[in-house]
């Protein structure tokens, strides 16, 4: 029988949980690993319910601790932030075998184009859909400014993770997946 405590899992999980915990850090706005612990998640745990619940589980933790530092951890959009991070967890899952630097630079801006098309139309969509369609177009062009810093955000914090993972499993061979 085989378990889920390996040195591997316990790295992911601690990276993951670190990325986290950055969002209780000074940070401009959308400057943040949500993207990049999504994608992390889903490309580097094995066992593909992990790859949702240890990302979720520390995205939550730290809304939890924003929540009682700043009140800021909670909001009426966190259904839309929560369903893009699935989204992205989901197409790590599906890019797993893909790990090029290049391939997860575009994982990266997908990422980004998705959580800022998902949580625009859920700001839009807690406004009760005020203006229709221009309404819509109005989110949209309001959240350019904060564009730029997801995508950086996301870019770094990939480089971060998915960099010091394949540091990690250079000099810690034991990190790597175990071929059967």
């Amino acid at each position: 029988m085989k378990t889920i405590v390996n040195p591997r899992f316990i790295f992911i999980s601690a990276a993951v949980f670190a990325a986290a915990l950055t969002r209780l850090l000074p940070h401009p706005y959308n400057f943040t690993p949500i993207g990049a612990i999504a994608l992390f998640g889903g490309m580097r745990f094995e066992n593909k319910k992990l790859a949702f619940i240890i990302p979720l589980l520390a995205m939550f933790l730290s809304d939890v601790m924003l929540q009682l530092i700043s009140g800021t951890g909670f909001h009426n959009t966190m259904i839309f932030v929560y369903g893009s991070f699935a989204l992205i967890s989901v197409i790590g899952i599906q890019m797993r075998n893909t790990t090029k630097a290049g391939n997860i630079i575009a994982l990266s801006l997908l990422s980004s184009i998705l959580f800022f098309a998902i949580t625009n139309f859920g700001v839009w969509a807690q406004t009760g859909f005020l203006a229709g369609s221009a309404g819509l177009l109005t989110t949209y062009v309001s959240g350019i400014p904060f564009f730029g810093r997801t995508v950086c955000g996301d870019l770094f914090f990939n480089a971060v993770l998915f960099g010091s993972f394949f540091y990690a499993q250079l000099k810690f061979p034991i990190l790597s997946k175990v071929k059967a």
